[in-house]
């Protein structure tokens, strides 16, 4: 699947496997914190597919720049329905790059809420944002400027087609 020609349906077989592993309505709710239990439900599956499309479009782009770099299993702590897995991930100039995932079991299935780069959390640190704006200019003001960074995303992917 490599390649410019290939790019679309790599990045379906990658979210396919996300969606498998990740359960992002619980992402969403963590990184909204407080902010989300006013909410309705509409709000609440606007609001997750919102910033699912942030995710894939801030994460996506990484994931492609893998090249083959180990990834070592570190360990493992379990705490009732609550796991961390620490992994690192050792590039190809002999760094260590710790990456611990945290999951919670939802059913018989183990599903990753938080991930831990080098002791930062993508939940922490997007809660730290949408408080911000929250705080600032209030929860429509968030919603707004997510869809505005999706609506200007997709104008330049399809610019870039457009190229080719």
């Amino acid at each position: 699947m490599k390649g410019n020609g290939k790019i679309v349906e790599r990045r379906a077989a990658v979210r396919k496997i996300a969606n498998e592993i990740f359960d992002f309505t619980e992402i969403a709710r963590r990184a909204l914190g407080r902010y989300w239990l006013p909410l309705s439900e509409a709000q609440h599956t606007e609001f997750v597919g919102l910033f699912e499309d942030l995710l894939e479009r801030s994460y996506l782009s990484k994931i492609e720049l893998y090249g083959g770099e180990k990834i070592v299993y570190s360990g493992e702590r379990l705490d009732g329905d609550l796991a961390t897995v620490g992994t690192k991930i050792m590039t190809k100039h002999g760094t260590e790059v710790p990456v611990d995932y945290r999951l919670f079991k939802r059913g018989d299935r183990w599903m990753i809420y938080d991930i831990s780069v080098e002791g930062i959390s993508l939940v922490s640190n997007y809660r730290t944002q949408f408080n911000k704006i929250i705080q600032t200019n209030g929860y429509n003001s968030l919603v707004a400027r997510m869809k505005s960074k999706q609506t200007h995303s997709a104008e330049e992917d399809a610019q870039k087609r457009a190229e080719k």
